[in-house]
C-alpha cells in the first residue's frame, strides 16, 4: 500500500496500472469504477483539478490477511492547490488485495469522506 501511495505521487496511471488488478473495482464520490480504462478516467480526472496532490495513507489496519486475499483499511490523506488556494482532506479507505499471476494487486478501493465529528 505504501508504494501504491508513492506512484499515485507521480500522477501516472502506468506506473499505478500495475498494482491493480484488471478487473478491479474502485468505489469513489464520484461513482464506481470498473476496470482499468475507468480507473484511470478516474484518476485523471482527480489530477486535472490537484495537479499539484501529494497523497498519503495514515493508521494502514490490516484488519484480514491469509494466503492469497488481504484486507486494509486506512485514513488518507491529501494536500493540493483548487485554483491557487491551498486546500487538504482527509477520508476513509479499505482496500482488498488478490494474489494472483501477477502477484498482489488491489482487486477493490472503497473511499469515502471522513464522518463529520460535529
Amino acid at each position: 500500500m505504501a508504494l501504491y501511495a508513492e506512484r499515485i505521487n507521480a500522477h501516472r496511471f502506468e506506473l499505478v496500472a500495475p498494482l491493480i488488478a484488471d478487473e478491479a473495482v474502485f468505489w469513489f464520490g464520484d461513482g464506481s469504477h470498473r476496470g482499468h480504462a475507468a480507473i484511470s478516467r478516474a484518476f485523471a480526472a482527480t489530477w486535472r483539478v490537484l495537479s499539484d496532490e501529494t497523497y498519503w495513507l495514515e493508521d494502514v489496519e490490516w484488519i484480514a490477511r491469509g494466503d492469497r486475499a488481504a484486507v486494509c483499511v486506512y485514513r488518507f490523506c491529501w494536500r493540493a492547490s483548487v485554483d491557487g488556494v491551498p486546500t487538504t482532506g482527509i477520508g476513509r479507505g479499505t482496500s482488498v488485495l488478490a494474489d494472483g499471476a501477477d502477484g498482489w494487486q488491489i482487486v477493490h478501493e472503497h473511499l469515502s469522506p471522513e464522518p463529520d465529528r460535529s
